[in-house]
């Protein structure tokens, strides 16, 4: 006998055809090392054609282009490395919407709480890095699947390098105009050096927090402020103060190591002096130092955090 269901029997389905898996943005290996080589070409072909012409209407390209060039490439061969998976969305997010709201928060925040003192780049760490810390938190605020320490190691980098990117064009803008009309060196050598550097700064110290951070992170999508991540975030916000502070305290071990004293008295006051002729080589050597030092604290905490994530080194 074969069984043949009553009319009212519900019938069962037959699956129908299934959707294939979802697969990651066709990102082109090696791509950072394109944007990167190619940028520098497009930036140095402004320079010497802006110099040549004295069009001043290429200042924003040249500032755009110097100021993004760096941090748009840390931020390609992190997504081609580790976050193909976390969407091209949220990468976009993170650099532009998350390092914008760092950007306005801070100003606002350093203009209404900090003054001149001793203590002003220790303010300046604690703001800085918890305005792109809350930038993080609110661009991925809907997106619970967003967790753990790879994920916040990358995208707390992407937030970090947009915060930088914006910075220096500000910074190389007010280099650039000055009294006595537009000093085109300045902003190259403003550009420069802020490129060299954008690896050691608000890219790294944001990847560290928001890699403690995200690792903390519940399945619902809350954020949990542990003792880790607390701690994680004044540990940055220390680096991120004695890397602003390096100009002072060279100059302050200068005054106490070199016999051509340096009025101390004006560092009582919050001023810090210039070094003499003298005292120039032996300040260039003690700056560099100390930004070394900075630099190898975070690069060796960055990778300690990432090593210790089995997903890391499976990323697909």
């Amino acid at each position: 006998m074969t069984y043949s269901p009553s009319p009212g029997t519900p019938r069962a389905r037959i699956p129908g055809p299934q959707k294939p898996p979802p697969t990651y943005p066709q990102i082109r290996a090696g791509l950072w090392r394109h944007c990167l080589f190619g940028g520098l070409a497009l930036w140095m072909l402004t320079a010497v054609v802006t110099y040549a012409t004295r069009n001043t209407t290429l200042l924003p390209t040249l500032i755009l282009l110097g100021s993004f060039l760096v941090p748009v490439t840390f931020v390609l061969w992190a997504f081609e490395r580790h976050g193909r998976d976390l969407g091209v969305s949220v990468i976009l997010g993170c650099f532009l919407t998350g390092g914008t709201l760092g950007v306005l928060g801070a100003s606002v925040m350093e203009y209404y709480l900090l003054h001149p003192s001793l203590w002003m780049f220790v303010g300046v760490g604690l703001i800085e890095e918890a305005v792109k810390l809350g930038a993080l938190m609110f661009v991925l605020r809907g997106q619970p699947r967003l967790r753990g320490t790879r994920a916040g190691l990358v995208l707390g980098a992407t937030v970090g390098f947009g915060f930088a990117a914006l910075e220096s064009a500000g910074y190389a803008f007010n280099a650039a105009v000055t009294t006595k009309g537009i000093d085109l060196r300045a902003l190259l050598e403003t550009e420069m050096l802020r490129g060299v550097l954008a690896p050691f700064g608000h890219g790294l110290w944001t990847a560290i927090v928001g890699g403690v951070l995200l690792s903390r992170r519940l399945p619902s999508g809350r954020f949990r402020f542990t003792g880790a991540v607390v701690g994680t975030y004044l540990g940055v916000s220390l680096l991120h103060s004695l890397w602003d502070s390096t100009h002072g305290i060279a100059l302050w071990l200068v005054a106490r190591l070199d016999s051509t004293r340096l009025d101390k008295g004006l560092f009582a006051q919050g001023y810090l002096p210039d070094p003499t002729d003298q005292q120039q080589h032996l300040f260039t050597v003690i700056s560099v130092a100390l930004m070394v030092f900075v630099s190898l604290i975070g690069v060796t905490w960055v990778r300690s955090l990432a090593w210790r994530d089995p997903s890391w080194r499976n990323t697909p």
